[in-house]
């Protein structure tokens, strides 16, 4: 198994604030990762560093053997091809259709007919789980579980290596959480990409996730399996996994969710 994401030394300032000061994490292909941490520890900030929507004031990060550090505009474009985002709030274009958000990526990318287009956009609708109808209706016609499914197609349009998925389940009754959580395992393991998510979720913690970083006093306070970070004395890391059950439901991860 390779490592496809290093993040080394990672500093982030805004001003005089320090939000990061010196965050190492590494993420291996095809695992489920994810992000925790307390408010204003910088989760969201690094994964914008990593998809290359903010930078990093000092450290390095490389994506898939490719470094951050000064990459030129073509290889930034070549690498971003390479990775599908969902935004907390799935962030569909309002005016679009659903069938022209997924479509966007493949329109700037790749060079082929309106009818493959098409093709595509239906079966990347099928692969989340979606009816070929849904193509044709506005984000505002559909539910909030619907329109994480849309979102999610549409970062599968270019078939990604990597997943970023930001807090995927916040807005989902528990049903549809647990089921949006099954989509994501058998995503990655139908299409081996490897899964990016922040996330504060215990059950999405509980039921998928491989391994993950825990962010406080702006550093990685522990990393690795839940039983790794649960050996973790940290304040941040005790008060969240607190409840004596929650622990011994992290021992003892659900394999079937």
């Amino acid at each position: 198994m390779s490592t496809v994401i290093k993040v080394e030394g990672v500093v982030t300032k805004f001003g005089t604030r320090i939000i990061h000061d010196g965050v190492n994490l590494h993420i291996e292909e095809s695992e489920i990762y994810a992000i925790l941490g307390e408010s204003g520890s910088g989760k969201s900030v690094l994964m914008k560093e990593m998809i290359m929507l903010s930078e990093p004031s000092a450290g390095s990060i490389s994506i898939l053997g490719t470094s951050l550090d000064h990459i030129s505009f073509e290889d930034a474009q070549a690498l971003r091809s390479d990775w599908g985002v969902l935004f907390q709030s799935g962030a569909l274009f309002s005016s679009l259709t659903v069938a022209e958000n997924i479509e966007i990526q493949l329109k700037e990318y790749v060079n082929i007919s309106k009818t493959m287009r098409d093709n595509l956009v239906n079966s990347k609708l099928a692969l989340v789980g979606l009816e070929a109808h849904v193509g044709s209706l506005y984000p505002s016609e559909l539910s909030g579980g619907m329109v994480k499914r849309a979102a999610l197609a549409r970062a599968l349009a270019m078939e990604p290596k990597l997943l970023f998925l930001d807090e995927p389940t916040s807005g989902l009754d528990p049903i549809g959480a647990r089921n949006f959580d099954a989509l994501i395992v058998e995503l990655r393991d139908l299409l081996g990409v490897t899964v990016v998510m922040i996330t504060h979720d215990l059950e999405s913690i509980f039921n998928i996730v491989d391994r993950m970083a825990v962010l406080a006093d702006k550093h990685v306070v522990a990393q690795g399996t839940l039983e790794n970070v649960l050996q973790s004395q940290h304040p941040f890391v005790e008060e969240f996994f607190k409840n004596p059950y929650t622990k011994e439901r992290c021992r003892h991860k659900v394999e079937d969710v």
